[in-house]
């Protein structure tokens, strides 16, 4: 199975900005935990700061991965482009965040992206990353059990 976790802003900054949210661990120590948890698995990791640069990693996803694992950060409130290049490509993405964005402040407990998406996992620290890889395995191993 190919994967493509993508995360979008800041979240470069991991094991730095805010640890009492978003833990300690960094970008690195996340794809070098999924790259073990799921040895039979291919990843492809991409992170940006850049709103058009996720797109364009949207539409390369298409016909290229079996599925996504997508943190678009803060863009997750703020996105009609991200929801709609969501909406565009035929590949299932699954949202995650780090932290439970339904328990922060009213400004998060909205996802412009996440209605495209096949699901939303959130809350879990890094493992929502582990969860979204479960949610797809399971996805493309019996798409019509939903």
């Amino acid at each position: 199975m190919r994967l493509l976790v993508l995360n979008g802003p800041n979240l470069n900054l991991l094991g730095k900005r805010e640890p009492d949210t978003y833990g300690v661990a960094t970008l690195g120590d996340l794809e070098a935990r999924l790259r073990r948890l799921f040895p039979s698995h291919e990843f492809d990791f991409f992170q940006s700061n850049v709103e058009g640069e996720l797109i364009d990693r949207l539409h390369a996803a298409d016909g290229d991965v079996d599925g996504v694992v997508f943190n678009p950060g803060g863009y997750s409130h703020t996105s009609v482009a991200l929801r709609d290049a969501i909406a565009a490509v035929d590949v299932p993405i699954v949202e995650v965040h780090i932290s439970n964005v339904a328990a922060r402040e009213s400004f998060r407990h909205h996802s412009l992206t996440a209605a495209a998406c096949i699901g939303q996992i959130a809350g879990f620290g890094s493992d929502s990353y582990r969860l979204g890889v479960l949610a797809l395995e399971r996805r493309l191993k019996r798409p019509d059990d939903e």
